[in-house]
C-alpha cells in the first residue's frame, strides 16, 4: 500500500533504463510529482540527454536539477578521506562509498527547496548504496520519507524493466536490450564495475571490462616522473603547476589511464552481509594515495603516523558502511586534520607500467635528520652508547617472564 500523503519527490536520476523506469513508476504508483537531480561527479558522461528525457517524461523545467558537483566532491569529501589514508579492507579507495553522501546532501537540499514530501534512489535491495544513500537521508532530514523502488516493485528481471518501459513510451536503446554483462558506477575518483561476468571469483577479469586504465603490457616502454605538492595534507600543484582539487585528480586520472595504474580485483564484505567481487579502476586515486603517504613519511612523527594508521581502518569502514554524517567520523576528521597542519611538502613519483613508487620526497617541515641517521661519523647528534640502556629497560620485562618460565 502506497503512502497517500507523498505528494512531490525528489529523485537520484542518471537517465539511464533503470531510473527512468523509476521516475515513469513514481508518477504512476504514487500520483505524485517528481522532481529530478542528476549530479555530475566527473562519471564522463553526457547529462544533458537526462534533461530531455526527464522532460519527456512530463517533469517540470524548473525541476529538474542537474548540478555539477566535480570541485566540491573532490575539495569536501575525496581530500579529507585522501588526509586519513582510509582503503576498506586495506585495498578498496572507497570510490563509490565516498560519491554517497554528496549526493544524498544535495538531494535533500532540493527536496527542501521544492518542498517534497520524499525522495527516492535506485540502489538494490542487496547492495551497500541503499543504505548510504538513506543514513546520508536520515542524518541531514529525519523525518524525511524514502521510497526505494528495488525494495517494494515486482520489476524483478531485467525482461520486466524493458517490458514496463515499453509499455510506457520509454527508449530502450539497442545495448540495454541485452542482458548486461555487468554494471558500472563512475565518478571522479574511480570506475567501479561487478556482476554477471565478474561474479565467479576465480575467472581473470576480461580485458573488455576496463574503461579507465589501458593494460599495464601496452603501457608506455619507458617510465614517467611527476611530483605532487602538498600544502597541509592536500594536493595543490602537479609538476609545479598550482591546481584546484578536481583538475588536480583529473589530471592524474590521465597519467594514471596511460600507464595503466589503479586496477584492483576485490572480493569485499558488504555493509549487509554478503561478499561481493569487484573490479576498481582507480589511476589518479592510487598515485594521490601514495603520494600523500609519502609526504606524510617525513612529515608525522611516529606516534602521530601509526595511530593514523590505527584510525584509519575504522574511517574506512565508516565512509564504506555510509556513516559520512556521523559523529564519530567527523570527531575522527577532526583529529586527522590535526595531524596535517605539517604535512606540506613535494613528493616525487615513478610511473611504470601499472605500478607507481615514491622516488623522491622534501619539505620545510622534515623531521627526517641526515645527521642523526648517517652510517659516517654523526659528531656526536646521536650517541650510540644511550642504545644499551634503552634496549635493558625494554626488555626487563621480557627478563623477568623468561626466568619465571624456566622455573
Amino acid at each position: 500500500m502506497t503512502d497517500s500523503s507523498i505528494k512531490r519527490v525528489v529523485l537520484a536520476y542518471s537517465g539511464g533504463l533503470d531510473t527512468s523506469v523509476i521516475l515513469k513508476w513514481l508518477q504512476q504508483t504514487y500520483n505524485c510529482e517528481v522532481v529530478t537531480f542528476t549530479a555530475d561527479l566527473g562519471q564522463g558522461e553526457e547529462l544533458e540527454p537526462a534533461r530531455r528525457k526527464a522532460e519527456q517524461a512530463g517533469v517540470k523545467p524548473e525541476h529538474i536539477f542537474i548540478d555539477d558537483l566535480r570541485e566540491e566532491f573532490v575539495k569536501d569529501y575525496v581530500f579529507p578521506m585522501m588526509r586519513a589514508n582510509a582503503m576498506y579492507e586495506g585495498l578498496y579507495l572507497l570510490g563509490t562509498s565516498i560519491a554517497r553522501p554528496l549526493i544524498a546532501k544535495r538531494q535533500i537540499e532540493i527536496a527542501k527547496m521544492v518542498g517534497a514530501d520524499a525522495v527516492s534512489h535506485g540502489a538494490t535491495g542487496k547492495g551497500n548504496d541503499q543504505v548510504r544513500f538513506e543514513l546520508g537521508y536520515y542524518a541531514l532530514a529525519p523525518d524525511i520519507k524514502v521510497i526505494a523502488p528495488w525494495r517494494e516493485w515486482d520489476l524483478t528481471s531485467r525482461s520486466r524493466l524493458i517490458e514496463f518501459a515499453e509499455q510506457n513510451q520509454i527508449m530502450v536503446t539497442k545495448d540495454k536490450r541485452g542482458e548486461a554483462p555487468f554494471s558500472t558506477d563512475a565518478n571522479l575518483l574511480h570506475t567501479s564495475s561487478e556482476g554477471k561476468v565478474l561474479e565467479d571469483p576465480w575467472e581473470e577479469v576480461p580485458d573488455y571490462v576496463y574503461s579507465r586504465t589501458v593494460n599495464p603490457e601496452d603501457a608506455p616502454d619507458a617510465p614517467e616522473y611527476i611530483t605532487i605538492d602538498f600544502e597541509r595534507g592536500d594536493g595543490v600543484a602537479l609538476n609545479g603547476e598550482a591546481c584546484s582539487p578536481a583538475t588536480l585528480l583529473t589530471k592524474l586520472n590521465e597519467l594514471g589511464r596511460s600507464h595503466g595504474i589503479g586496477r584492483l580485483d576485490l572480493v569485499e564484505n558488504r555493509f549487509v552481509g554478503m561478499k561481493s567481487r569487484g573490479m576498481y579502476e582507480t589511476p589518479g586515486g592510487t598515485i594521490y594515495h601514495l603520494a600523500h603517504r609519502g609526504i606524510e613519511q617525513l612529515t608525522l612523527d611516529r606516534g602521530a603516523a601509526h595511530l593514523k594508521d590505527e584510525l584509519a581502518i575504522r574511517y574506512a569502514e565508516l565512509v564504506y558502511n555510509g556513516f559520512w554524517f556521523a559523529p564519530e567520523r567527523e570527531m575522527l576528521q577532526a583529529a586527522i586534520d590535526h595531524s596535517q597542519e605539517k604535512v606540506s611538502g613535494t613528493v616525487r613519483l615513478k610511473l611504470y607500467k601499472g605500478s607507481v613508487n615514491v622516488v623522491g620526497r622534501k619539505s620545510p617541515n622534515s623531521l627526517y635528520s641526515e645527521k642523526v641517521v648517517t652510517f659516517e661519523d654523526d659528531q656526536g647528534a646521536y650517541d650510540q652508547r644511550d642504545a644499551e640502556g634503552f634496549i635493558k629497560l625494554n626488555a626487563l620485562r621480557l627478563r623477568l617472564l623468561g626466568r619465571r618460565d624456566r622455573l
